[in-house]
């Protein structure tokens, strides 16, 4: 069987992949029959993982993949994979901590060399032309003449990798308040005082952290914990990584002080950063965290929805050079606003003649609020307007199962810090076009282009984000099919995610799926939420809105997975940002709050006002839902049952007594 001598990526449902269809380089998708060929020609296979806001994988595109010369050599010595490690992630998981452990650090592009049955033996990140045509001559000329140390080379690399994919860290302490207490003064130790944030530069959002800490401070009432989300969000809003006029946020920042960010905008940061700020404008009601909220949620509606879904990210670049649509100089300001405005809008902006970015042009910051609003509102409408001319960055049209839930989870409950239907609605019809397209004979697939699913098997984050999410519009709309959806994907990860071994734990690939060379199970978060943390969530939640019989399980499945991994908490509490937020919910039962009451009763929504994160609300008549079984109104008024795991409390029945049985 030989490799068809053509590139084959016009296919594909990902738009990374359509991006390399035009190169001479005869890449293929990642197939059976791919590495057959390989096998067949006894060449090796040449990874190349990427995603399409990568910056760098553009460049590596541009400097070897469209070069004629660089694409004969691959051609004629490789067969030649792209992955789009975003509709992939299982092999993108893989590779990358074969990546790391061979040179210590890792990135995108990933650039590996595989024996034709997919164990690496050479792997790097991006290289330039001249570099990479030395290798891929070196590589050639070792499979040609050195076969044997290949062989002997992969076998340990292989070896070693699924060695260390067994003995990650394992239980821990109990999980308990003072657990909990503990990692968030360990988070603090690491907090950067002057610019807000956790370590030092490259500063990517710590969205899973600031939710953690709000939960904390809700729970001890800990000013220091506070004073840690309130600094770090405020930073971050008034920074270059946040859309000054557009609002949205970049994925990190190449900075300490969060002022030029890498400019590519990922669905899952916004929707994890919108959820953060959401909670923070509901428990402080500050305004500039409110004001974030409702441009955020505006960002996702208006620039990564498609139809009732979110695609997965805008671009870095645009027209070939990195941030170009979002940088300003002092005399572009006064083009596009007049003299005064413009100068006006230099210094709030911090828009500098030295500029902070290349070529004298900054990004612009909004250190402080001006007094004039209206003035604000007229110039940012004239810069958007202008900047609208100019080239935009292109957008990865991909939609991703697990981002998409937690958009749903974070429109939510911005719909409710915000006070508007309009978000809930949207995170209901995303919640419902998601499940009619991604659900294919019972199973959840990873993503769809333009509304065509593609092949690809969803991860346990795709089944643990999704959950959430439509758990949280649930219990704001009642809808019974998102719930009976919620459980068939909690069922679903029991039986084919969870490690039969060692319970508690999990697999990130189901055990019917395509088999790599080993299977992945990564249970630190990173800037999204792991797998297992993620559908750890989910039961937790889904516990107190079941029947008896679910319930046990969930809550079982629940608990042995956040001792599994409490090492973590103890610890690493940095890398498991996500696990402190569902232990802080834990540790208080977590927490319900079940409303007997008619539709758009004051006493509900003060209850979702108030209620901490993590914690349960659900809203109707008696015996509408598992939490108001045998639960009604108190003398013809609406009346609040809170519980604490099992433990509930006499109802009350107005918002001053629901405030005490809260605090």
């Amino acid at each position: 069987m030989m490799s068809p001598a053509e590139n084959t990526l016009g296919r594909a449902t990902s738009p990374y992949l359509r991006q390399h269809a035009d190169n001479p380089v005869h890449w293929q998708q990642w197939t059976p029959q791919a590495l057959a060929a390989a096998a067949a020609r006894d060449v090796p296979i040449l990874l190349s993982i990427g995603y399409a806001a990568c910056h760098w994988c553009h460049v590596m595109a541009h400097e070897s993949f469209e070069d004629d010369t660089v694409a004969a050599a691959m051609n004629a010595g490789f067969v030649c994979i792209k992955v789009d490690r975003e509709e992939r992630p299982d092999i993108d998981a893989v590779y990358m901590n074969a990546t790391v452990a061979l040179t210590g650090q890792g990135g995108w592009p990933m650039t590996c060399f595989l024996t034709p049955d997919g164990r690496p033996f050479y792997c790097g990140t991006y290289y330039p032309k001249d570099a990479f045509l030395q290798l891929l001559s070196a590589v050639s000329q070792t499979w040609r003449e050195r076969r044997g140390e290949v062989e002997t080379a992969s076998d340990h690399i292989a070896g070693e990798l699924r060695s260390a994919a067994t003995s990650l860290p394992t239980g821990g302490p109990e999980v308990t308040p003072a657990l909990c207490d503990h990692a968030v003064a360990a988070v603090l130790r690491d907090q950067d005082r002057t610019y807000g944030g956790f370590g030092a530069a490259p500063k990517f959002p710590p969205s899973a952290l600031l939710e953690a800490l709000l939960r904390n401070h809700e729970r001890t009432g800990s000013a220091a914990a506070l004073d840690a989300v309130e600094h770090t969000g405020a930073a971050m809003a008034r920074g270059g990584i946040y859309d000054q006029l557009a609002g949205g946020f970049a994925r990190y920042s190449v900075d300490n002080a969060w002022v030029v960010p890498h400019f590519e905008k990922m669905l899952y940061d916004n929707a994890l950063l919108l959820r953060a700020y959401a909670h923070w404008a509901r428990r402080t009601s500050d305004p500039l965290a409110g004001r974030v909220t409702a441009q955020t949620a505006r960002f996702l509606l208006d620039e990564l929805a498609d139809a009732d879904m979110f695609v997965s990210s805008l671009d870095a670049d645009a027209a070939g050079q990195e941030g170009s649509t979002y940088v300003w100089t002092p005399a572009q300001l006064v083009e596009v606003l007049g003299d005064d405005d413009g100068r006006w809008a230099a210094n709030v902006f911090g828009v500098t003649e030295a500029g902070t970015f290349e070529h004298g042009a900054s990004v612009l910051q909004l250190r402080s609020d001006p007094d004039d609003r209206e003035r604000l509102d007229r110039v940012r409408g004239a810069l958007l307007a202008a900047r609208a001319t100019r080239a935009q960055p292109g957008r990865d049209d991909k939609v991703v199962t697990a981002w998409n839930g937690l958009a749903i989870t974070a429109l939510a409950e911005a719909g409710v810090a915000l006070q508007d239907p309009g978000l809930v609605e949207a995170a209901h019809r995303c919640a419902t076009t998601l499940l009619d397209t991604h659900v294919v004979d019972g199973r959840l697939r990873r993503a769809s282009l333009g509304g065509v699913v593609g092949d690809s098997a969803a991860i346990l984050e795709d089944h643990g984000m999704l959950a959430t999410g439509l758990l949280a519009v649930y219990q704001l709309s009642g809808d019974e099919a998102l719930l009976t959806a919620a459980t068939g994907l909690l069922d679903t990860a029991l039986q084919h995610f969870a490690d039969p071994q060692r319970p508690g734990h999990w697999f990130d690939a189901a055990d019917d799926a395509e088999a790599l060379m080993l299977r992945p199970g990564d249970p630190m978060d990173g800037a999204t939420p792991s797998g297992a943390s993620a559908i750890t969530e989910a039961l937790l939640t889904a516990a107190h809105l079941v029947d008896a019989g679910h319930a046990e399980r969930y809550l079982r499945a629940a608990g042995e997975a956040l001792s599994a991994h409490s090492v973590l908490l103890e610890r690493a509490p940095r890398a498991a940002g996500h696990w402190l937020a569902v232990a802080e919910a834990a540790v208080r039962g977590p927490l319900q709050i079940a409303v007997a009451c008619g539709p758009g009763a004051p006493l509900l929504a003060e209850a979702r006002r108030l209620a901490p994160g993590g914690a349960i609300v659900v809203g109707g008549e008696k015996d509408s839902s598992a939490l108001l079984a045998g639960r009604g109104r108190v003398d013809g008024a609406d009346a609040a049952y809170v519980c604490r795991g099992r433990v509930c409390d006499l109802p009350v029945t107005d918002a001053s007594e629901l405030k005490a049985a809260l605090s």
